[in-house]
């Protein structure tokens, strides 16, 4: 198992700018492939960004191609989500997860083991 804490959140203007951080502890944080959820209000959980466990793959959904950037240090055992641009949109509950038995599909929650207890980001217009 694999306790994960994000951080970082926080109330932003529109167009700017947050760097949410997930620090990991446990089993071989660095044979998992990472990734970052969100989920806002009244909505499901959603796929934002996955990243592979030697940091060479990352994966994003198109809302925030060009704009968000996900990256890891296997050395300190965290993952980081820097968020430009941010839009109203973006609002939700931030979510770390950590997938230890990749099996080819990094979108989908249920092949995520372990998960963080979420941080706030809230982007006001």
């Amino acid at each position: 198992q694999v306790q994960l804490v994000e951080s970082g959140g926080g109330l932003v203007q529109a167009g700017g700018s947050l760097r949410l951080s997930c620090a990991a502890s446990g089993r071989t944080f660095s044979r998992c492939v990472m990734g970052w959820f969100r989920q806002a209000p009244g909505k499901e959980r959603e796929f934002v960004a996955a990243i592979s466990w030697s940091g060479v793959k990352t994966y994003y959904t198109d809302s925030v191609k060009g704009r968000f950037t996900i990256s890891r240090d296997n050395a300190k055992n965290t993952v980081s989500l820097q968020m430009n641009s941010l839009k109203p949109e973006d609002t939700a509950v931030y979510y770390c997860a950590a997938d230890p038995n990749y099996s080819g599909v990094y979108y989908n929650p249920v092949e995520y083991d372990d998960w963080g207890q979420g941080t706030q980001v809230t982007v006001s217009s």
